[in-house]
């Protein structure tokens, strides 16, 4: 496929999507319409705030860059006017040739990235190679394509948000 599927690593895309899910099971179980309805408030009042707090400090970090093992992170750019680059495509198939890794190189000093972000989906050698070229550190973040341990979906964006957060500071 062609279009990015990472739409839950967004809040306002979590936030559609927690809307949509709410509009099926209303219409598969209309007798809890209520129950449905005050989760997905409680829910979605929490991506909200989540959202306000962060929108907060990514308007004032003073760079806008970071670089991810795969392209996975848009949507979540789009939110807060950020822009990811990655050492693999959105699909994490594949590594960078040479000159691939040459220009994320140079992006990445450009932009002074401090933190390489690894995922379980793509090459963390790749990433460690590139954090060493630039003189980063690599942290590894969340994408949520798999169970990762005890944390839920808040906590996982929680974490994800404070991680890019400081690593454009």
């Amino acid at each position: 496929g062609q279009y990015d599927p990472h739409l839950w690593l967004s809040l306002k895309g979590a936030e559609i999507e927690t809307k949509n899910i709410r509009d099926a099971l209303v219409k598969a179980d209309a007798a809890d319409k209520s129950y449905f309805d005050k989760n997905c408030k409680t829910f979605t009042g929490k991506l909200e705030n989540l959202f306000q707090e962060y929108n907060k400090k990514f308007k004032e970090t003073p760079h806008k860059s970071f670089v991810t093992g795969h392209a996975a992170f848009a949507y979540f750019c789009r939110d807060f006017g950020l822009t990811q680059n990655s050492v693999e495509n959105v699909f994490a198939e594949g590594e960078p040739s040479a000159k691939q890794l040459s220009q994320l190189i140079a992006y990445c000093k450009k932009n002074k990235v401090t933190t390489i972000f690894a995922e379980d989906m793509a090459s963390p050698q790749v990433s460690k190679t590139l954090a060493e070229q630039v003189g980063a550190k690599v942290e590894t973040i969340h994408t949520m394509e798999s169970s990762e341990g005890s944390k839920d979906y808040l906590e996982r964006m929680q974490d994800n948000l404070e991680k890019i957060y400081n690593s454009l500071k």
